[in-house]
């Protein structure tokens, strides 16, 4: 048993399903928050940066308060995207292994309605929803939340601005006397507004060490190219970083497209998340992502936050993120759970003034990474053309006669004068013909 959850508060059907999940020590943000929403009855904003436990910092002592004799929804908990929702749902589940009678329901858009009409329409204590989803399903009178006790908003900085509209429609309506937890990893001036129009005067704050674990263990670096080597740059650097897992970070959904087409065409271990792929999709690459069937999640902003893997040597920023914010929960992505992570940074000379505005606002120290040279990138984009045709499948259309005639061209060649022959009509082909430093001329 976890006698330091304990000593906040936290029940043995609790500590137990702690216990099976290797949970010992609370983090910071637990130890801080537990007790608060446990033990008080007045609203809490939470300052903590991504991967430092925020979701037990809410979600244990949410599910100790359930009273499961009332089969009302109780507790509503609103997300940006789905993945987060899903993540926090998954678990909310591992921590009521042991306290079966709670009953906990994710309620996301992008899959069918009709199940989750079905699914409320048995006991639920605990809802994990996108705001759109739970508003169509209020609007549907699918869902009652005028009860409702406890409302959690995570990553709330995300959702006060593209989900602004949904999230006041459903705080107009629940009742004024519920509690409201609100927990974030930055605090913008839109965010201190909402808490100012939607909760208590009398409201509790709590930041964990903000100032050295949320970027405990990232190593911020960057590299400037020129835009015409930008891939190969990237490609050199994933090379280096075989079987890691790491995240690629574009601005739009159309540079997603095109990256992840150009890894996959190179051979990577790669997969594509944004917000038109629809959900089933999505969380097939993020079940192959989790569990290590693909290494590299190429992503948008607002698609990766759900993405929790523990495991994530890197994260690359193939363009500079807007906000101070985004690179904040960007680099969240990578050391995490105590673990040493790698934020590179691939920038243009125009913008390699913007990296001190960065360490200014956020407090950290970008060092500049020694970009390949022209050589080791020639050579990578070799190896990645041989790569290409190791993985090639061959052609069974072709016909036999065929084949036995090239055969007979090559049947006399042993297999290292093949490659060699291979090699040369490659460099040839690509105008990379000295792939040797020169040798210093003697006097």
């Amino acid at each position: 048993m976890s006698k330091q959850f304990s000593d906040l508060g936290i029940n043995e059907q609790l500590q137990q399903s702690l216990a099976d999940l290797k949970i010992s020590v609370p983090t910071d943000i637990q130890k801080k928050c537990i007790p608060v929403v446990l033990n008080q009855k007045e609203d809490l904003v939470a300052l903590a940066k991504t991967g430092t436990g925020k979701t037990a910092a809410f979600g244990l002592p949410l599910l100790q308060l359930i009273d499961t004799e009332n089969t009302a929804v109780q507790a509503v908990i609103l997300a940006p995207t789905r993945e987060l929702a899903q993540q926090i749902h998954a678990n909310l589940l591992s921590f009521a292994s042991h306290s079966p009678a709670i009953s906990v329901a994710a309620l996301c858009g992008g899959i069918p309605i009709k199940p989750q009409i079905e699914r409320l329409q048995t006991a639920t204590h605990v809802v994990v929803a996108t705001p759109g989803r739970l508003v169509d399903l209020v609007k549907r009178e699918a869902i009652n939340i005028k009860n409702l006790k406890y409302l959690i908003l995570d990553e709330a900085d995300e959702m006060v601005s593209a989900l602004k509209e949904d999230l006041d429609t459903i705080i107009s309506g629940i009742p004024k006397s519920r509690r409201t937890l609100l927990f974030t990893a930055t605090m913008p001036g839109t965010i201190k507004q909402l808490v100012q129009n939607y909760m208590s005067k009398h409201v509790i704050h709590i930041e964990a060490d903000m100032s050295t674990l949320g970027h405990q263990g990232i190593d911020h670096q960057y590299v400037v190219v020129e835009p015409i080597e930008k891939l190969d740059v990237l490609l050199h650097f994933l090379t280096t970083k075989e079987g890691q897992r790491g995240i690629i970070f574009c601005k739009t959904k159309a540079a997603v497209n095109k990256l992840a087409k150009n890894l996959a065409i190179n051979k990577f271990s790669s997969g594509a998340i944004h917000g038109s792929l629809s959900q089933g999709i999505r969380d097939r690459i993020m079940g192959q992502f989790r569990e290590g069937h693909i290494d590299i999640m190429v992503a948008t902003d607002l698609a990766a936050r759900g993405i929790d893997v523990k495991e994530i040597a890197y994260v690359v920023n193939y363009h500079l993120p807007d906000t101070y914010d985004a690179y904040v929960h960007r680099s969240g992505r990578t050391a995490r759970a105590g673990a040493k992570g790698l934020s590179l940074t691939i920038l243009q000379k125009e913008e390699v003034a913007e990296i001190a505005d960065f360490e200014k606002e956020l407090g950290i120290v970008f060092k500049k990474f020694k970009k390949a040279d022209v050589q080791s990138i020639e050579e990578n984009n070799g190896l990645l053309w041989a790569k290409k045709i190791f993985k090639t499948k061959p052609n069974r259309e072709v016909s036999e006669d065929f084949i036995t005639k090239v055969r007979t061209i090559f049947h006399h060649l042993t297999k290292e004068e093949l490659v060699d022959k291979i090699v040369a009509n490659y460099l040839s082909q690509s105008g990379t013909l000295n792939t040797k430093p020169e040798e210093p001329k003697k006097k």
